[in-house]
């Protein structure tokens, strides 16, 4: 790792409001708008679709609670990349870097800034994911590139120069967009209770078999945890967070809590709107709970939610994500020039740029979503890891300062773990060829990290273990 104190250096510019946004910010995108119905299909009960929200959001809680002591004992750029290095070694954190890199990050702005575009297409089609500029033919598949895939890829671009002239143009965008979503939804939560639903909870359920209760609750929760996503993209940003000891902790608690709060209330107003029947098997819930609660004219205000929601979310993992490939790099693990922070605004503007670039190609080819698939099952393994980390430097480094310890350790951190492996399992067993493509990928990092390490001539970061 090159010695480069006296080069320009990432500042700390996020304090505790901006960093509560950030989290609420990345993880409310369009889960929200869209997974109850899929729920519903497993779990077609009132009381426990908000049983696996509420489960789900305690959870995700634990899983942050056990990251906000990582982070505050160290508060650096690239979060669950260093917590890997520390605990398990400089391969660990590399093979996480590597799929971050190459699918998870990118692949989620890809399919936020597309997700954009879509619901763009309800106020201009011409500029929907529908609206198809080209067609090519490749043998029995075909190539199409839609107005859409133009826009999101535009909008990635935009938001990464956005963020390379300065965090607090970040931060800014970040903050308005994600007051703007909250008091969208705070709207839409309100207006709905004072309108007269339908049948909405009353309506009596198919009674389950315990047997399958189980399994539909398990599949219910699974697909609550994937909208609680995002929270993890905080840590990734410690190294420009303000008294990173106090801060990361609360945010974390706050933002995810606000969020398990906002999820709860929104699943009322739907249930309040639809009966679960109704429900099942729907895609967007929230336009179907919206025409039933004012209208026809509703499908437009709930596209409109979704376009602040998804442009907000788009920023928080443009900023955030960059900072994993710039810790990378910082330890001689990648492209130098990466490592590099701009001597006029302090941004990783290399690592943004590379980012950028690579989630707008991602964009236009229109595979984004398979090769997201294929990260999964390999994501689902690191955020394990870097959980069970917690553990691991508690005995490896009882030394370390902990500014912050989790809370109810070791349960919370434990139950987070199992949470994780059942949706590891799922996935497994869900998408045994997307999981075994997932590990392959993985594994592919290996000698790419081996060439890395031969390639740098520079002496390994304090804390590598060779």
């Amino acid at each position: 790792m090159s010695d480069e104190r006296d080069s320009p250096q990432l500042l700390r510019g996020l304090g505790l409001l901006d960093s509560t946004l950030l989290v609420m910010g990345i993880i409310i995108g369009s889960g929200i708008f869209l997974t109850t119905g899929i729920m519903a299909e497993a779990l077609p009960s009132p009381t426990l679709l908000m049983a696996a929200w509420a489960v789900g959001g305690l959870l995700t809680l634990a899983g942050a609670l056990s990251f906000a002591e990582l982070g505050a004992a160290m508060p650096e750029a690239g979060g669950q990349y260093v917590y890997l290095r520390e605990a398990y070694g400089p391969l660990p954190a590399f093979l996480f870097s590597w799929i971050t890199f190459l699918i998870f990050q990118p692949g989620s702005i890809s399919a936020v800034t597309v997700g954009f575009a879509a619901y763009l297409g309800y106020f201009v089609p011409a500029l929907g994911t529908e609206s198809i500029l080209l067609k090519i033919p490749l043998g029995e598949r075909a190539f199409s590139l839609s107005a859409g895939q133009l826009v999101a890829a535009a909008i990635i671009l935009l938001l990464t120069a956005a963020n390379v002239i300065g965090l607090r143009w970040g931060r800014w965008i970040q903050n308005v967009f994600t007051f703007l979503k909250v008091a969208a939804i705070g709207g839409f939560v309100l207006f709905g209770f004072l309108v007269d639903g339908g049948e909405g909870p009353v309506a009596a359920a198919a009674p389950l078999e315990p047997g399958s209760l189980v399994a539909g609750f398990g599949v219910a929760l699974i697909a609550a945890l994937f909208a609680f996503d995002g929270w993890v993209n905080l840590s990734f940003s410690a190294g420009e967070i303000k008294d990173p000891a106090r801060t990361l902790p609360r945010a974390l608690l706050l933002g995810t809590a606000a969020v398990t709060l906002i999820y709860l209330l929104m699943n009322a107003v739907y249930l309040h709107a639809l009966d679960v029947s109704e429900m099942r098997g729907v895609t967007r819930v929230a336009e179907k709970a919206a025409t039933a609660l004012f209208g026809e004219g509703a499908t437009q205000m709930i596209a409109g939610v979704v376009l602040i929601s998804t442009f907000g979310a788009a920023n928080g993992t443009i900023l955030t994500g960059a900072r994993v490939y710039y810790a990378t790099a910082r330890d001689g693990l990648f492209f130098q020039q990466v490592g590099k922070v701009h001597p006029r605004y302090h941004t990783p503007h290399v690592s943004l740029w590379v980012q950028g670039i690579w989630s707008a190609l991602l964009a236009l080819s229109g595979r984004f979503d398979q090769l997201f698939t294929y990260a999964m099952f390999a994501a689902l393994l690191m955020y394990a890891a870097a959980t069970a980390s917690v553990f691991t430097l508690r005995r490896k480094r009882p030394d370390l300062e902990r500014p912050y310890r989790v809370w109810g350790y070791p349960i919370l951190p434990a139950l987070y773990i199992a949470a994780l492996a059942a949706l590891a399992l799922n996935t497994v067993v869900e998408r045994p060829l997307e999981s075994l493509s997932g590990l392959l990928i993985l594994a592919l990092g290996v000698p790419v990290y081996l060439f890395w390490r031969a390639r740098s001539d520079l002496a390994p970061a304090e804390g590598l273990v060779p």
